[in-house]
């Protein structure tokens, strides 16, 4: 299964290999590299863009370094191609994680001018360090050597090939582990990442490090390949065409970044050839017209949703003809396809052939990357949580102010929570309750007043410290992470399992595979317990909403927390589903974990409930046993009602 799964994969690895044996022309042996080093770049640069959800323009700065540093060790100290691609790495590396270190603090289009200022800055002191980099004069470079003797053209393609192969190899297992996931969950919901015990800051900075190492091992390769660097090559549009390439291929795709490299290396060879323009203007419209009829044939789509695209590739076909000279029309052109596909294919070539196949094959949307297992029931959903010292304080809530401006969500609260109870928090909207759980989970540093947990201050910490300290929550509006499967949504919350480091993960050795292993296996376990097993490997913003609090759920209990902060978990649940999250709260809490409920359900609360406290405006108005909270006159007045 596995062998039929990979054999487009090993035919694609045989064809290249094959390429410098069958075509003999260097010219288009020379493209097919660039395609193969950009494919590098590509691979890198998808993990902040598609993975992490950051924009960046610098890499073609990077680029330009991990170049210059093959250039320099080479033509200044004779270092062999063993010796400087390493170098290029590890240089390029450091500059990444110099970037993304003040770069990260900023989002959405600071970040893209932040980087584009890095990429000029980069390009300018490569001009200027003439005593280093030659200045405008540029490094020649000669091909690697074997044994003494030159590379061949063939050799080094075959060099290249081998070099995105390992990349491709390596850059899979990355995004397929625990470190993937992290990128992935930031993406999706930075709040609940942090509330996982995943720092989103650390992993951007690492995404961004990864991402520029890969670069630099491009920008290296292609030094070789060149024979020839200077600064003019490594310019901001290079750098927007990189950008495009992983939007145009499709992001969270090996194959979209081995598509949108050859898209930005032939489509300007492209647009020089008015006959092979015709040609390929006349299939893509050919494709188009056929793929929109079979749609509308099957009612997948309207006349409406297909008619400007039709038009537009139609029209371009159509023009093509119609021109005699396509040198004065070349960006123009180049500028219509680029916007065709950025807009009518927001998931990329690859994202729309994978959606129009499932649509003709008339299958639902599958999921990515997971096998279905058996649940072994030997493995607790509780690791490591003991039932110690029930009834002692756990959690002190002192005198806390939550002020913004004039306005105080928080007056002076202070709450008591007992180990192994179930403290219930009620109030009406806007009464402070869930600015209370932002506060104990560190997403607001209070105005004043102190949050002591098991007699340590978390006051000042960040929400992934303070989760991994053993504070779990979930959120009024569900925070899952929507693009990943329900159990990678669980791995996320096991993340703090993994020890193992990059080098083990890309090598998959045995500490990885276990750790990886045994995460699944407990992951599945906590699916069964919550009733999701049968939907593990479904996409969590697929699942109803009733499904999706039991997974929150069960993300949270993935951290082994000591109190589990619950947010309204019952908003939105029928009857049966409540009689069910009951009986999976009460489990939960004999198993020794403590719980903070917010809760509008009373029968919820007057059920499940050891203390109440309640809140009106900012302030407590009121705790003690259920049924004395619900008999108490201000309680009546501000929030049951008479």
């Amino acid at each position: 299964m596995k062998l039929k799964a990979h054999l487009p994969l090993l035919i694609a690895i045989v064809a290249l290999f094959c390429l410098p044996l069958l075509i003999h022309n260097p010219y288009y042996i020379h493209l097919a590299e660039t395609i193969l080093i950009y494919t590098i770049l590509l691979f890198g640069l998808d993990i902040v863009v598609g993975y992490v959800g950051q924009v960046s323009l610098g890499h073609a700065g990077l680029f330009g370094i991990g170049s210059y540093t093959v250039g320099i060790l080479f033509f200044h100290l004779g270092w062999p191609i063993w010796a400087t691609l390493p170098a290029s790495i590890i240089v390029t590396a450091i500059f990444g994680g110099i970037l993304a270190l003040p770069a990260l603090k900023v989002i959405g289009p600071y970040l893209a001018m932040v980087t584009l200022a890095f990429g000029t800055i980069a390009q300018i002191m490569i001009n200027e360090m003439s005593w280093l980099t030659e200045g405008p004069v540029g490094i020649k470079l000669t091909r690697p050597e074997i044994m003494g003797v030159p590379m061949t053209k063939a050799e080094y393609f075959w060099l290249v090939s081998a070099v995105m192969i390992l990349a491709l190899i390596v850059i899979d297992r990355f995004v397929k582990s625990q470190m993937g996931r992290a990128f992935e969950a930031l993406r999706d919901s930075p709040v609940a990442c942090d509330c996982m015990g995943v720092s989103v800051y650390r992993f951007k900075v690492i995404a961004f490090v990864i991402s520029a190492g890969f670069a630099g091992l491009a920008g290296g390769l292609y030094a070789y390949s060149e024979q020839y660097i200077s600064p003019n090559t490594y310019i901001n549009e290079l750098a927007v065409l990189f950008l495009l390439a992983i939007i145009m291929g499709g992001r969270k795709s090996r194959l979209g970044a081995v598509i949108g490299a050859a898209i930005i290396v032939l489509l300007p060879k492209l647009l020089d050839d008015i006959q092979l323009f015709r040609i390929v203007a006349s299939i893509i419209a050919l494709v188009v017209v056929v793929g929109a009829a079979i749609l509308f044939a099957k009612k997948l789509t309207t006349a409406r949703r297909v008619a400007i695209p039709l038009a537009g590739v139609v029209g371009l076909a159509a023009f093509s003809f119609w021109l005699d000279n396509i040198s004065d029309w070349r960006l123009s052109i180049f500028g219509f396809m680029i916007l065709l596909v950025v807009y009518y294919l927001q998931n990329g070539i690859v994202g729309f052939a994978k959606s129009f196949y499932q649509s003709i094959a008339g299958k639902a949307k599958t999921s990515r990357g997971e096998t279905a297992q058996e649940v072994d029931d030997s493995i607790s959903f509780i690791s490591s949580v003991a039932n110690q010292n029930t009834g002692a304080e756990l959690l002190q809530v002192d005198s806390v102010l939550m002020q913004f401006g004039g306005l105080k969500a928080l007056n002076n609260v202070s709450l008591s929570i007992k180990r192994g109870t179930i403290h219930g928090l009620i109030g009406p909207n806007g009464s402070g309750k869930s600015t209370m759980m932002n506060v104990l989970t560190g997403i607001y540093m209070p105005t004043s007043g102190n949050v002591l947990f098991s007699g340590q201050s978390v006051v000042g910490k960040t929400s992934s410290d303070i989760a991994l300290s053993g504070i779990a929550r979930t959120f009024q509006n569900v925070q899952l992470f929507g693009e990943m499967t329900a159990i990678q949504n669980i791995l996320v919350g096991l993340h703090h399992t993994f020890k193992s480091n990059m080098v083990e993960i890309a090598l998959h050795l045995p500490r990885y595979n276990k750790e990886e292993a045994e995460a699944h296996a407990r992951a599945l376990a906590l699916l069964k317990f919550v009733g999701l097993e049968d939907l593990a490997n479904e996409e969590a913003r697929n699942l109803p909403y009733g499904k999706q609090r039991l997974l929150e759920i069960a993300r949270a209990l993935a951290l082994d927390p000591e109190l589990l902060l619950l947010d309204e978990p019952a908003a939105g649940l029928t009857a049966p589903d409540i009689k069910e999250l009951l009986r999976i709260i009460r489990k939960i809490r004999d198993s020794g974990i403590t719980f903070i409920l917010i809760e509008h359900h009373m029968d919820v609360v007057m059920s499940v409930c050891d203390t109440v406290s309640v809140l009106d405006f900012g302030q407590k108005i009121a705790e003690g046993k259920p049924a004395e909270v619900q008999a108490d006159e201000k309680v009546i007045h501000a929030y049951l009602g008479a």
